[in-house]
């Protein structure tokens, strides 16, 4: 790749191409539980390298806007949430959550000054647990996402955020690579309590999977085969999807998995773990375990969403358990060993250094959708998989004979069916 392809991209800020594709999707960017109730502290965003504020107002309604005030600049994270509002400490300058000055307490209400300061602001929406957020063209906007947990009754779904120290689209990258599970992750899956004891986890013997990748409305259908018994293969299915998602081939009945890598700025996303299952509530085992650090999920630094191991610490790096193959890596915990490799390549990956080969055919393709839907957003297209049916789908593991293609032996593994289980091994 040549240096200038490689900060297309990954540079998302103002008035950047990859940005601006990005900007036309609706973002996930907090947790309803950091705005927990009417009128409660506001919180600091930071998303495509701009800085921003989140509120919740008397009435309950969500505000997003310019974290710093029209007067003086001073951040309203220092302001104080009352009456419909966000009131500026330093003179009173107050804002309602469309960013609209609602009151300057030094001149006269008949003046009509207030009316006509308004900071930049965006819709901020809830579903699934999360607060979601569309910051391209109003006139342009999509409907939410059509993600089969936004639906699920309470109890089936698990979601969680994290810092991730490095740009996107490498953390992205590492979801849509399912080469690495029977390396990296080859000592979680025999001992981490949400993989352990599952045939899928068993036939990631075969170390040497070969792939198979499908254009799908969405995305990419990841199709990756793995030796099964003699006349047969196993399949894992990842489904990649525009701009930033992944969901994760199950394991058993254990729960799906999902994935979105948000950026913060160039240099810094927010990864985000949906853990759900469509057929049932999660266990206070599986609850306790993702609380715990098992599965993809992580223990955090308390107070943050920054994990407790992490570049600082060097992940827990435990030398011990790797030379014993307790651990392959010697980084216990499947998202502390993604981060650890991800991390490490620096905060921006220098893909001019790369050797490709055959087991990243998905991570090229996957690129080759994202550029070519930038261009087309430069030259006023509409970017692809908008429609929420593009979110309507599923990941599987299944084994089929050798003669029967993954992608169209089981379709209704791979399609959200209302109600029904998952299809996996």
């Amino acid at each position: 790749m040549k240096h200038e392809q490689n900060v297309y991209l990954t540079h998302t800020g103002p008035g950047a191409p990859m940005g601006d594709l990005l900007r036309r999707y609706w973002t996930p960017i907090l947790l309803v539980s950091e705005l927990p109730e009417n009128d409660c502290p506001p919180v600091r965003v930071k998303i495509f390298s701009e800085r921003l504020i989140a509120f919740r107002d008397s009435e309950g309604r969500y505000g997003l806007m310019d974290e710093f005030c029209a007067h003086r600049g001073v951040s309203l994270w220092f302001g104080r949430n009352e009456e419909c509002g966000l009131r500026c400490p330093y003179h009173g300058w107050k804002f309602d959550v469309t960013g609209q000055c609602v009151d300057v307490p030094s001149e006269p209400a008949e003046s009509g000054y207030a009316k006509k300061i308004k900071l930049k602001s965006y819709p901020l929406v809830e579903a699934g647990g999360i607060l979601w957020t569309y910051m391209g063209d109003p006139a342009q906007q999509p409907p939410l996402p059509g993600f089969e947990w936004f639906n699920l009754p309470p109890g089936h779904l698990f979601v969680t955020k994290r810092l991730q120290e490095c740009n996107f689209l490498q953390a992205m990258e590492g979801g849509i690579d399912s080469a690495h599970v029977s390396w990296l992750h080859s000592g979680e899956l025999h001992t981490d309590p949400l993989h352990r004891s599952t045939q899928g986890a068993q036939y990631q013997a075969d170390r040497a999977p070969k792939f198979e990748i499908v254009e799908s409305d969405g995305g990419l259908l990841i199709g990756a085969r793995r030796q099964a018994e003699p006349g047969h293969y196993y399949w894992r299915v990842t489904q990649w999807i525009m701009p930033w998602y992944t969901m994760i081939p199950p394991y058993g009945d254990n729960a799906l998995n999902g994935h979105a890598w948000t950026p913060i700025d160039d240099e810094n996303c927010f990864a985000w773990t949906f853990t759900y299952h469509p057929a049932r509530p999660l266990s206070d085992m599986e609850v306790g375990a993702m609380k715990g650090g098992h599965g993809i999920h992580v223990e955090f630094e308390p107070g943050t969403f920054r994990p407790k191991l992490n570049k600082d610490n060097d992940y827990g790096m435990d030398r011990a358990a790797q030379k014993a193959g307790v651990t392959f890596s010697g980084v216990h915990g499947v998202a502390q060993q993604d981060s650890s490799v991800q991390e490490s390549m620096g905060p921006i990956s220098d893909r001019t250094r790369e050797n490709l080969c055959t087991t990243d055919n998905a991570i090229i393709m996957a690129r080759h959708r994202l550029m070519k839907a930038a261009q087309g957003v430069e030259a006023g297209a509409e970017p692809p998989a908008l429609a929420p049916a593009c979110h309507a789908v599923r990941s599987a593991s299944f084994v089929l004979p050798q003669n029967e293609p993954f992608h169209t032996a089981r379709p209704e593994a791979l399609v959200v069916r209302q109600g029904s289980g998952h299809i996996s091994i």
